[in-house]
Formats: C-alpha cells, structure tokens, sequence
C-alpha cells in the first residue's frame, strides 16, 4: 500500500472553516508587546465612563506572521482608502483620547447629564 502524499497548500487561498458559533470580538485598542520569538497582541475595548480597558483577545504570533499580517493590513488599507477616502490618525497622545475626550466644538449640554 502507498500512502498519498499530501503537499502543502503552496499557491492561491488556503481554505478556511468559520464555525457557526464564532463569536465575532469587538477591539478599538490593541497593546502589542514581543519576545525574541514572538508578537503578542492584546485586543481590548476602551469604553467612556470606564478608567480600564478590557482585554477580549489574545493572539500570539512569530515575527514572521506578523510581518506578513502587516503587509496584508497595508494592502486592505490601501483598497478601503482608494474606495472610502484616507482615514486621518489622530494628532493627540492616544487613539482614547481622541474617541473618547470630548472636542471644543460639541455642544455644552451633552455634559449637562452630571447630578449634583
């Protein structure tokens, strides 16, 4: 009896299985940090009103898939971009502060909920 054998997936799409009962996680912060092997990336919430941000993934990656999940980031940016316009990164210290601090030109009775 031969045994086929099988090669690895080389060229096109690698197939992907999605269970049906993924629970989809929402982030607007990410805390990267590395090792000399690996790429740590923690995905949180940030939330008005909440002084701490919650973590809601882990995902531990080699340096080299990281290098090749940021060229494909690059690449998807530049399609969004060319289709919906350049996204403008905030100028202030940190993508919180600019979600979640309020601008000079909102009105003043959005803050008038405060009791005293």
């Amino acid at each position: 009896m031969t045994k086929k054998s099988q090669k690895p997936h080389v060229s096109g799409r690698m197939p992907v299985h999605l269970p049906a009962d993924l629970t989809p996680t929402y982030a607007n912060f990410a805390l990267i940090t590395n090792s000399r092997s690996e790429i740590v990336i923690d995905l949180a919430q940030v939330m008005p009103q909440i002084p701490q941000a919650r973590v809601q993934a882990r995902v531990v990656m080699t340096a080299f898939n990281a290098k090749l999940l940021l060229r494909a980031l690059n690449d998807h940016m530049g399609r969004f971009e060319s289709q919906h316009g350049e996204i403008e990164l905030p100028k202030s210290s940190t993508l919180a502060d600019q979600l979640f601090t309020p601008h000079s030109d909102e009105t003043e009775d959005e803050g008038s909920d405060e009791k005293s």
